[in-house]
């Protein structure tokens, strides 16, 4: 693998932290995307991907983080990216609509090895004592490809019901 990069992972039972430091672009994605990958247990259920200390990515990078998470999401494990608000590759994250596809955190949960643990497991979900708004969640309506199958049975359904009138 390149200089440009350093990869360093840590596990605590089924959460595997994978940090990685430097630069990431197109001498050095598919290595170090590899590595993540290879590095990872079968048995592990969340990989949490902090590129706090990432300096710099380019399109093969996040062209590979979509990989990776097709990847991951084949094996039935999850990816959640740590990119701090102030980080320098925060824009692209946003700009690219990674985040609809893989969820970012600001810091690495709780109880994510190398951080200090709290009194409930890590979840995407709100806890009971914390009312969400409605459309908690969601960014700008965005939807998964598992929605747009539902989409199309709906709409296949709807072919049989009387015609609606539609709002251009």
């Amino acid at each position: 693998m390149s200089e440009l990069a350093r990869v360093r992972t840590q596990r605590d039972g089924a959460t595997q932290l994978v940090r990685i430091s430097g630069e990431v672009d197109l001498s050095n994605a598919r290595d170090v995307i590899e590595a993540v990958a290879h590095g990872v247990p079968d048995d592990v259920t969340l990989i949490v991907l902090d590129l706090t200390d990432t300096t710099y990515i380019d399109s093969a990078a996040i062209a590979t983080l979509f990989r990776l998470s097709e990847r991951l999401r084949d094996r039935r494990q999850d990816l959640r990216l740590v990119v701090p608000q102030a980080s320098p590759i925060r824009a692209v994250v946003e700009l690219t609509r990674l985040s609809q596809v893989i969820p970012v955190d600001e810091v690495a949960p709780a109880g994510a090895p190398g951080t200090p643990r709290s009194p409930r497991p890590y979840a995407a979900v709100p806890s009971s004592d914390a009312a969400a708004p409605s459309g908690a969640g969601e960014v700008d309506g965005a939807r998964g490809p598992e929605d747009a199958e539902v989409d199309a049975e709906e709409d296949a359904d709807d072919e049989d019901d009387a015609p609606r009138q539609r709002n251009a």
